[in-house]
C-alpha cells in the first residue's frame, strides 16, 4: 500500500511540474499582458496554499483518506476545464480551482504515509517519497514540452486528468480498507503559539521555505545565468535534470540509511550547508563542467534536506495533529517558490547576485540551526 501512497505522491507533483513550461505561453495565446500571464503562473500557488492548509485541517479531522480521494477526483475535475479557457480571466479561475484542489492531496498523502510508516524508518521513508518527487520533476516538465508542442495545452492537461482520475477511483477502493473499523480520534489543535513553542516544527516549517526560496530563484535565475554566458538554452533544462539525478541517487541509493541513523538535525544542517554553497559556486563561475558540479552538490543538499525535515515534523507531531502540521508544511513550500521568484524578480537581480542572496540565507539558516542546537 506504501507503494501505491508514492505513485500518488508522484502523479500529484508531476501534475506540478508538467504545467511549469506551458502555462505562460498558453496564457500569451489568450490575449494575456504580461501581469496576467505573472498572475496566471502565480494563481496556482496561492490557491494551493489555502488547499494545503484545508487539507490538514481535514486529515486530522476526518483522517487523510477521504481528502485524498476528493483531492484527486477535483484535481482531475479542473484539468478537463481548461479547454474552456476563452480569454486570460477564465484561465484565472480554472487556475485558482486547480491550484485549490491540487492543494488537497499532498498533505493527505504525506499524512497517510508518516501515520502507517515505522518510526525507526521514518527518515528512509521521506527519502523513497523524495525520489518520486525527483523523479516527478524531470519527468513531468518534458511531458509538459514535448507533448504540448505535439497536441495542445488542454489536451496536455486532460491525460495529466485522465491519470488522477484513474488513481482516485483506486484510491476510494483500495485505501478504503485501511481506514474501516478505525477508532477516530478528535484532532489535536496545532495553534500558532505551539508551533512557536516547537523546535522541531519550526525547523521543519523553516526549512521547507528555504528549500523552495532556493528552487524559485534557481527556476527563475538558472535559464538567465546560461543565457549570459551565451551557452545553449537547452543547457538550463540539463542542470535541472542533473540536480535531480543526483538528489533521487542520494534518496535511493543505501546512503538513505544515514536518515534514520542520524539525527534529522543534523543532516538538515548539512543539507543547508550544501545547497548554499552550490549557490555561491554557481554564482562565480562560468566553465560548463563547474555548472553540473554545482548543480550535483545542489542536488546532494537538496537530498539531505528533504528527508530531515520530513522526520522532524513527524517526530514533533501525532497522528492526531500530522494532517494540519503536514497543511502549513506545504503551504510553506508554495510559498516559498514564489517568494524566491518574486524576490528576486522585484530587486531586478542578476542570475549570479540572485544566487549569492539564496545562497548567503541558506547558509544563516545552516548557522542559525547550529547555534540553537543545544538549546
Amino acid at each position: 500500500m506504501q507503494l501505491f501512497i508514492y505513485i500518488i505522491i508522484f502523479f500529484a507533483f508531476f501534475d506540478l511540474f508538467a504545467q511549469l513550461p506551458i502555462i505562460s505561453p498558453f496564457a500569451i495565446g489568450l490575449q494575456a499582458t504580461p501581469f496576467l500571464t505573472g498572475l496566471a503562473v502565480g494563481m496556482y500557488s496561492l490557491s494551493n496554499t489555502f488547499g494545503n492548509i484545508v487539507s490538514g485541517i481535514f486529515s486530522d479531522r476526518k483522517g487523510p483518506f477521504a481528502i485524498l480521494v476528493a483531492g484527486l477526483l477535483l484535481t482531475a475535475a479542473s484539468l478537463f476545464t481548461y479547454s474552456l479557457a476563452e480569454g486570460p480571466y477564465s484561465l484565472l479561475a480554472i487556475r485558482f480551482f486547480h491550484g485549490l484542489a491540487a492543494g488537497l492531496i499532498v498533505p493527505a498523502a504525506f499524512t497517510y504515509l508518516a501515520n502507517r510508516t515505522d518510526h525507526s524508518r521514518r527518515g528512509k521513508g521521506a527519502a523513497v517519497s523524495g525520489a518520486f518527487v525527483g523523479l516527478a520533476a524531470i519527468i513531468g516538465p518534458a511531458y509538459g514540452a514535448i507533448f504540448s508542442s505535439r497536441t495542445s495545452v488542454p489536451e496536455t492537461m486532460a491525460v495529466t486528468g485522465a491519470m488522477l482520475l484513474i488513481l482516485g477511483i483506486l484510491s476510494f477502493f483500495l485505501l478504503s480498507r485501511t481506514v474501516k473499523n478505525k477508532k477516530e480520534l478528535p484532532a489535536e489543535p496545532l495553534a500558532f503559539n505551539k508551533i512557536i513553542l516547537n523546535p522541531g516544527l519550526l525547523r521543519a516549517f523553516t526549512g521547507a521555505f528555504f528549500l523552495m526560496f532556493s528552487q524559485g530563484v534557481l527556476a527563475y535565475m538558472l535559464p538567465l545565468k546560461v543565457s549570459g554566458l551565451d551557452l545553449p538554452a537547452e543547457m538550463s533544462g540539463l542542470l535541472l535534470s542533473v540536480f535531480g539525478i543526483a538528489a533521487i541517487l542520494v534518496f535511493l541509493l543505501p546512503v538513505n540509511r544515514l536518515f534514520d541513523a542520524v539525527k534529522p538535525v543534523y543532516t538538515l544542517i548539512a543539507g543547508f550547508f550544501l545547497m548554499g554553497s552550490s549557490l555561491f559556486l554557481l554564482s562565480s563561475v562560468s566553465a560548463p563542467s563547474l555548472l553540473y558540479v554545482s548543480m550535483i552538490t545542489y542536488g546532494i543538499g537538496f537530498a539531505f534536506l528533504f528527508p530531515s525535515i520530513n522526520s522532524l515534523l513527524i517526530d514533533s507531531t501525532t497522528e492526531r495533529s500530522r494532517g494540519k502540521a503536514y497543511g502549513y508544511f506545504y503551504a510553506f513550500f508554495s510559498i516559498g517558490v514564489v517568494a524566491g521568484s518574486a524576490f528576486t524578480g522585484a530587486l531586478a537581480l542578476s542570475a549570479d547576485q540572485g544566487f549569492i542572496i539564496s545562497g548567503v540565507l541558506l547558509l544563516s539558516a545552516a548557522a542559525i540551526n547550529s547555534a540553537t542546537l543545544r538549546k
